[in-house]
């Protein structure tokens, strides 16, 4: 696992500070205390004196184990790495003369996506003078967002990629729960 500068920790002789707010390890508040004073106390508990809020007057510094702290620190981030779910865009292509049964059969691919609670974007592809019938490829998507409305909505207008045009299709938030 990499530390980064935020999240290295300055313990024992890091400290630079003359005093520091003293937490002891059942988690008292022992005052002000010089600095030297509490590394000691702390190293007569067997624990290591870290500063836990270097910004306050005076600065916080806990007497904690540094192993078992980071350790622990290091599991609760795994754990809500865990938790995190990847939003996936899965992408359906069309094209402007596409057959009935094709369209059906991807229009039925995008809900199956729509209703794993992935994000699907839909492409109509314009390839050689097809260009020319961007209003052919408006009204594929617009049928497209009228077959899969039940269960998803758009998330903006269709729009010239290129050569494509394409729309974004959300799953609407009582089937996103899978």
């Amino acid at each position: 696992m990499f530390i980064t500068e935020k999240d290295k920790l300055i313990k024992n002789e890091q400290i630079k500070s003359p005093k520091v707010l003293y937490i002891n390890l059942e988690g008292e508040k022992l005052g002000e205390i010089a600095t030297k004073d509490a590394i000691r106390m702390a190293r007569e508990s067997g624990v290591d004196l870290i500063l836990v809020s270097p910004n306050s007057n005076p600065p916080v510094a806990k007497a904690m184990d540094y192993g078992k702290f980071k350790y622990e620190k290091e599991k609760k981030e795994k754990e809500t790495k865990k938790k995190q779910k990847k939003q996936v865009v899965k992408e359906m292509k069309f094209r402007l003369r596409i057959d009935e049964h094709d369209f059906n059969t991807k229009v039925n691919r995008i809900r199956d996506f729509l209703e794993a609670g992935h994000k699907v974007r839909a492409v109509v592809m314009f390839l050689g003078r097809d260009i020319m019938f961007k209003d052919k490829g408006k009204e594929l998507i617009e049928r497209i967002i009228s077959d899969t409305s039940d269960i998803a909505r758009s998330t903006r207008e269709a729009k010239m990629n290129g050569r494509d045009m394409d729309i974004y299709l959300e799953p609407l938030s009582d089937n996103s729960d899978n």
